[in-house]
């Protein structure tokens, strides 16, 4: 049983910064790919950034520029530094760990951006 657990959400001015964490459990935490995902109510949960075994990233273009993520291997965990935050970036996001096409998901973390 995979075990993800996130933490660092919260209410964030528009413009600050917030950084996100997710720890998980496991001793093969440098095989995974490693994400975030954000949901809102009414739409889909969309790929905010990702982070591949070999330390590649990829992100949503609504967060180029402003986000970043990274892993720790030694620490089983991935962040989201997260930049001039906007009230657009409000959702609950959502760490998640895939590995070989099987995705584990942690319980999410709300983060509100006021304006």
């Amino acid at each position: 049983q995979v075990q993800i657990d996130e933490s660092g959400g919260g209410l964030i001015q528009a413009g600050g910064s917030r950084r996100l964490s997710c720890t998980v459990s496991g001793r093969i935490f440098s095989f995974y790919v490693m994400g975030w995902y954000r949901q809102v109510p009414g739409k889909q949960r969309e790929l905010v950034a990702r982070v591949l075994v070999g330390g590649d990233t990829e992100y949503a273009d609504s967060v180029k520029g402003r986000f970043t993520i990274s892993r720790d291997n030694a620490k089983n965990s991935v962040f989201l530094q997260m930049n001039v935050l906007r009230p657009e970036d409000t959702a609950v996001y959502y760490c998640n760990a895939n590995l070989n096409g099987v995705d584990y998901w942690g319980q999410g973390t709300q983060v509100t951006g006021s304006s």
